[in-house]
């Protein structure tokens, strides 16, 4: 038997065959256009049997899975995430097997800094534990590719489109960290709303050493000024944060860059966070940020108050930074204003209140921050009847611990 050959009834699926189909595409992936990522992963999976392969990519509003369009590829609708085999398998980041007639169809997660970047789906004969194991290490190599090559093409971001976007969101979108990142010791995840018309909100983080770092910000305003605006404060913060300064520094750098830029009377509202991810040590400092919230055994515990501190841009004094020690599995809750003041014409606000009471709601089952995050954006924004006039984000961060 010729080893490797799709035509074979039987392919040989042993370490070494595995080996060729990696180094088939690790070979050639830094020469691959961003076109042809996906062609190349649809050949390998063809040579191990497999067939009807699709690629999935998250859309910005994190609602549904869209095919990739290449040669060899599937095409087709795209996918709810919600109740869909490739929906699991993109909120667990665990492998999904469906039996079909004569055939198996199996989703992959395309992982990337420990959260996918979308779901392969292929149909094969059969499965076992070596069919896995290839999978998984090819997917792991696309997805490294996909990330790789997504910093030199409009291919990836048109893909994810799901419909016209303005051109502050295009800024916006452009500004941020990935969505969620998943490390051995802490978590964090995002979501942003309204996906195609974000303007004045976005975060930022960074993992150093042992040391994470975030910081939720909320430009006033909405449109290209906002965007502008969070584009300096975003831009202020990662400068000051890679020199290694303290938060209360980190502030006032922000409050500089904004205010030189920018009238007297325009401001950003931020959160800035440092969490020691080997003991749980949490500092932070708010500067006119709804306070955070912390969550332990999926309950709100308490609000994270800390000494009031100006707007960045408007020239405050060295702000006073908070503390707070974690235990593993806690979880903090970092939103703007725009997610609890939401209100129908005429009636009351949304309110902390009930955000805390939906966080009570939600399903205790052991999911990780990304699965949650986006389920509570998203059911808070039907709690609202699907109003979001004003930017509503939310971030949420685990210490796993140390």
């Amino acid at each position: 038997m010729t080893v490797g050959r799709h035509e074979d009834r039987d392919p040989d699926r042993s370490e070494g065959f595995g080996e060729m189909l990696l180094g088939g595409l690790l070979d050639h992936s830094h020469a691959l256009a961003p076109d042809r990522v996906g062609p190349a992963l649809a050949a390998a999976v063809a040579r191990l049997g497999g067939r009807e392969a699709r690629i999935l990519l998250q859309d910005y509003g994190q609602e549904r899975l869209v095919p990739l369009a290449g040669d060899g590829l599937a095409g087709g609708e795209p996918v709810p995430i919600d109740g869909s085999a490739a929906g699991r398998c993109f909120l667990t980041s665990r492998p999904v097997e469906v039996p079909l007639v004569g055939g198996v169809r199996v989703h992959v997660p395309l992982l990337d800094g420990g959260d996918p970047a979308g779901v392969l789906a292929v149909t094969l004969d059969a499965v076992d534990d070596d069919v896995r194991r290839i999978l998984r290490r090819l997917t792991a190599v696309a997805a490294d590719v996909l990330q790789t090559k997504n910093g030199y093409t409009d291919l990836f971001f048109r893909t994810r489109r799901g419909e016209p976007m303005s051109v502050a969101a295009e800024i916006q979108w452009s500004l941020l960290p990935p969505l969620a990142m998943t490390m051995p010791r802490v978590a964090v995840a995002g979501v942003l709303e309204p996906a195609y018309d974000v303007g004045g909100d976005s975060f930022d983080y960074a993992l150093n050493g042992d040391v994470l770092h975030l910081a939720v910000i909320d430009a006033m305003g909405h449109g290209l000024d906002a965007a502008t605006m969070a584009t300096v404060a975003i831009g202020a913060y990662r400068h000051a944060r890679r020199t290694s300064v303290e938060l209360s520094e980190i502030y006032l750098f922000m409050d500089r860059a904004v205010a030189q830029q920018f009238a007297p009377d325009h401001f950003v509202t931020a959160q800035m966070l440092r969490l020691d991810t080997d003991t749980g040590h949490l500092q932070w400092v708010n500067a006119g940020h709804p306070a955070p919230m912390l969550i332990r055994d999926h309950r709100v515990v308490r609000r994270l108050d800390s000494p009031t501190t100006l707007p960045v841009g408007f020239g405050g004094d060295q702000p006073q930074v908070s503390e707070v020690t974690l235990l593993p599995g806690d979880r903090i809750l970092c939103f703007t204003d725009g997610l609890v003041e939401e209100h129908e014409s005429g009636q009351e606000e949304f309110g902390e209140g009930r955000l805390i009471d939906w966080v009570h709601r939600l399903n205790p089952a052991d999911r990780g921050v990304r699965a949650v995050a986006r389920d509570l954006s998203h059911t808070l924004r039907r709690a609202r009847g699907g109003a979001t006039t004003d930017d509503a984000t939310l971030v949420l961060v685990e210490w796993v611990g140390g």
